[in-house]
């Protein structure tokens, strides 16, 4: 569900990208290579990242504005969406953490209690609802403020892989 700017794009923007190895990009590239990728590519570079690298608002941004046509309106309204997003997305893994902690905590136990076992599933539940419905607001807020034309380009995008949510 987390939306995110495919390989490609990221490497036009690294005018060293070509560089890494006599077959493209990922040749020769190691887990730490400064190009962006290597066995850690693809983690925590989407619009709404986990807060490990990605590149927060701003790029994503950008390169929608300029896809879509966006007018500065547009953009700022669509800027306050996506950090919204990006906020109730790293509370969602704040939540996670805590509940995988709660249930290391229930197997460790002496004795399972099918009280605080609920309880930590709940929780769980109740975050993941959370940020559906966040989500589902955001989407509603998008289309509400492009016009008919913008919404088909996004939806290219969305299907044609650029973009995934």
């Amino acid at each position: 569900m987390v939306p995110k700017i495919t390989h490609w794009l990221r490497s036009l923007s690294n005018s060293r990208a070509q560089e890494c190895g006599p077959r493209g990009p990922r040749d020769g590239c190691g887990p730490r290579h400064r190009h962006g990728h290597g066995p850690h590519r693809g983690r925590g570079h989407g619009f709404f990242s986990q807060g490990h690298g990605g590149f927060g608002v701003r790029r994503p941004l950008r390169f929608l504005g300029h896809r879509l046509g966006l007018d500065d309106e547009q953009i700022g309204s669509l800027a306050r969406i996506l950090d919204g997003l990006k906020t109730e997305r790293a509370q969602a893994a704040v939540d996670e953490r805590r509940s995988s902690s709660a249930i290391a905590d229930l197997l460790t136990a002496e004795e399972f209690s099918d009280e605080a076992a609920a309880a930590v599933v709940e929780a769980r539940v109740a975050s993941a609802q959370t940020l559906v419905e966040s989500l589902t607001g955001a989407l509603k807020e998008v289309h509400g403020i492009l016009n008919e034309g913008q919404r088909r380009k996004l939806a290219t995008l969305i299907r044609g892989g650029v973009l995934s949510v």
